[in-house]
């Protein structure tokens, strides 16, 4: 499966969501631009934006109305230590209230891969920070068994971005 975004302005992502016939699309908004998804088995019609292969799929984006994009670069070396462990992960955050989508992507042609969760709220999402489930999910890290303390893996810091589906007349 692939996994295309690109990044724009609202109502140009509106015009170019408009031409495009296969697969989920889903629009999202931030505070200084907008995201638009696509996951298609086909090629994308963006001319622009980012390529990723689906690496780990659960839950349906179209249910998502808040999305936590984390962005983690990876070196070459460390891709299959990384996508080991995201392919051992517990599964936990299906289970959480709220929960819509997960889509583990591999990038194509960079090295940042994204860890896509879509809930029905942010709400949910600070549920999900606050339980045992997310303890769980995260207990290795900072320690010296945690991936995130291999320099060899990760050549820079993560980041977080988030959005929210709503009509850009809402944003204002």
């Amino acid at each position: 499966m692939n996994f295309y975004m690109t990044f724009g302005t609202a109502g140009f992502l509106e015009d170019l969501r408009e031409g495009i016939h296969d697969g989920e699309l889903l629009l999202m908004h931030g505070e200084d631009n907008a995201v638009l998804m696509h996951e298609t088995t086909e090629q994308s019609s963006f001319n622009s934006g980012n390529k990723y292969e689906v690496l780990d799929a659960s839950g349906e984006l179209s249910k998502g109305k808040f999305a936590v994009l984390n962005n983690i670069p990876v070196s070459d070396e460390g891709r299959p230590v990384f996508e080991y462990r995201f392919n051992q992960r517990a599964r936990l955050i299906e289970d959480e209230a709220g929960f819509a989508a997960i889509r583990v992507l591999r990038p194509v042609g960079s090295d940042t891969y994204v860890i896509l969760t879509l809930w029905e709220d942010i709400k949910y999402f600070t549920q999900w920070q606050e339980s045992k489930a997310y303890d769980k999910a995260h207990e290795k890290r900072g320690s010296s068994e945690g991936i995130d303390q291999k320099q060899q893996v990760f050549p820079r810091p993560s980041y977080v971005t988030t959005y929210h589906v709503q009509m850009p007349s809402e944003a204002e």
